[in-house]
């Protein structure tokens, strides 16, 4: 029998445990042994639950107990969750996380680590939530070299974006109303400004190139300064409005940006609504491969969790296709890749941007005292360059299709 330690009783933590309970039988199937839950590390008490036997406030107790082979940490944040997935590691026991934050910035360090004792570091969870991807990524598109991987990897800032565009709602209700159904914390940061995808993003890049491609290294804007007026002229283009992580591999360095772009509606990440979240892989081979599902919540987060316990049962040796080294210079800037952009600025701005951009061909229109185009495709430098002597820009935002 496998002994699993659990880490942070909250929604996700929770969730691992209610399914090692009702699937059970199908576990033990797919391990070859069973699965039992012997420990919960919690600061909290829970006189109320039906095993409150198993709730501990002493991590050393896991630590020192040769019967816990898998300890799943599910608390979240850096600080006690580094020394926790550290010491753990070190003592061989295989570690599975939901932590993206912790996977994007120290992951490297514990995949030397798991090597070195003989155990694992697991991590399918911190990205896309119930949504397999790490594990497509690692094996079944292994024959395979990526050439770009975009996605809508918030369910928040997708939810806050969806009710924008269908609803018309400006930027500040839907915030609140995702704060009020749960999808958006008291400080929605995070979410909003585009840590959260840049952190997941971070780890899907450093994946495909083995070598670590640090937050610091990806330009990150978030969704605070989209505006009614991006998604009424995003609608007249035939677009909509996601905010996107992307990274693109040449020459093993990759370009990887998160920003709110237009994706044209023959795209299929276009259609993704709600709290939904969608990831577009492109290989050599295989061409474009969809991943589509909930991005997050407690049963579709704690499922990938305890698939990857699964795993670490059936195959618990150290597995170098997860992991990644902190090898330095990975990261080109992103502004060099070639896109369309659209363009809005003020009406009286035309005469120069039909100079700058001869853009007579290309979708033109106008409303309230604005003018609307697509570019050909350019650089962003090369668009930022073609506008810096027009005055009257309002927005600029990638478009794709």
């Amino acid at each position: 029998m496998m002994k699993v330690a659990i880490i942070g009783y909250g929604v996700v933590g929770s969730g691992v445990y209610d399914i090692l309970k009702e699937n059970r039988g199908g576990i033990e199937k797919r391990c070859g042994e069973s699965v039992a839950v012997k420990y919960v590390l919690d600061i909290r008490d829970f006189p109320d639950h039906p095993e409150r036997e198993i709730f501990v406030k002493d991590f050393d107790k896991i630590l020192s107990d040769p019967e816990v082979g898998v300890v799943v940490e599910t608390m979240g944040g850096v600080r006690f969750a580094y020394d926790y997935t550290k010491s753990a590691l070190s003592a061989g026991k295989t570690v599975v996380t939901s932590n993206k934050e912790l996977v994007a910035l120290h992951g490297h360090e514990f995949f030397r680590l798991a090597e070195e004792n003989g155990c694992r570091y697991l991590f399918e969870a911190s990205v896309g939530g119930g949504i397999p991807v790490i594990r497509p990524l690692a094996r079944c598109l292994a024959a395979n070299e990526i050439d770009s991987i975009t996605g809508i990897i918030n369910g928040t800032t997708n939810f806050i974006l969806t009710k924008m565009y269908e609803e018309e709602q400006s930027f500040e209700d839907a915030l609140l109303q995702a704060q009020r159904l749960g999808y958006a914390e008291k400080d929605p940061s995070a979410d909003v400004d585009g840590l959260d995808v840049c952190r997941k993003i971070a780890i899907l890049a450093s994946m495909v190139l083995g070598k670590r491609v640090g937050c610091g290294d990806i330009p990150t804007c978030g969704i605070r300064g989209v505006t009614d007026d991006d998604m009424k002229w995003a609608e007249s283009a035939g677009c909509a409005i996601k905010l996107l992580g992307r990274a693109v591999f040449r020459n093993g360095r990759a370009g990887v940006s998160v920003e709110p772009a237009m994706v044209h509606k023959t795209n299929p990440l276009a259609n993704i609504g709600d709290v939904y979240n969608g990831i577009l892989v492109e290989g050599n081979m295989v061409g474009h491969v969809m991943f589509y599902g909930r991005g997050a919540g407690k049963l579709p987060t704690a499922s990938a969790v305890v698939a990857d316990i699964v795993d670490a049962v059936r195959q618990p040796g150290y597995c170098g296709e997860f992991s990644w080294t902190d090898a330095g210079d990975t990261a080109f800037d992103p502004a060099e890749l070639e896109s369309e952009f659209f363009v809005r600025m003020c009406e009286g701005s035309i005469a120069a941007a039909e100079k700058a951009f001869a853009v007579q061909d290309k979708f033109y229109a106008r409303h309230d005292g604005d003018i609307g185009f697509i570019t050909e495709m350019m650089s962003k430098n090369e668009v930022n360059k073609l506008l810096s002597g027009i005055d009257g820009v309002k927005s600029v935002m990638r478009l794709f299709r």
